[in-house]
């Protein structure tokens, strides 16, 4: 799993640089030919340094990019919190299996986006709610599902 989501991010990584330069070269704004351009990504150091630096940040990525974070409260009495949290985020509830509660992204491009590691697991650990999974998706979540709890805990 770990090699696979660095992979992923190195592929993405490669293809974000490759867009970059073909902008660049299409918008004119590159003082090189593309032929200039490829021999220099190819015999200079600066394809070197690049190349360490995004396998370096694609082998730290799944360390970074993934994260596990806690949210007072309880599973089944904030459900329908949860389920809101996460609809206003853009994921839904795919699964529900042992007390556990897992959420997709909706839609192609947002998958994509989160390249495809976009499953997060919310279950209940001791008086926190606990939410795993990619760190742009839970981030979101977390900072939704919080307020969303504390405002039904004051209409209470």
């Amino acid at each position: 799993m770990y090699f696979l989501r660095s992979l992923k991010y190195f592929a993405a990584m490669c293809v974000l640089c490759a867009a970059l330069m073909a902008l660049m070269l299409l918008t004119g704004t590159s003082v090189l030919s593309p032929a200039e351009t490829l021999h220099a990504m190819i015999h200079t150091p600066r394809f070197l340094t690049l190349l360490g630096a995004l396998v370096v940040l694609a082998a730290l990525y799944p360390r970074f990019g993934f994260v596990r974070r806690k949210v007072e409260g309880d599973v089944e009495l904030d459900r329908t919190q949860i389920v809101n949290a996460f609809k206003s985020a853009g994921f839904s509830l795919r699964e529900e299996t042992d007390g556990v509660l897992r959420f997709r992204a909706d839609g192609f491009l947002h998958r994509l986006l989160l390249l495809f590691e976009d499953e997060i697991a919310v279950s209940q650990h001791g008086q926190w709610i606990l939410l795993d999974g990619i760190r742009r998706g839970v981030a979101r979540v977390e900072y939704r599902l919080d307020s969303y709890i504390r405002m039904t805990e004051r209409d209470e």
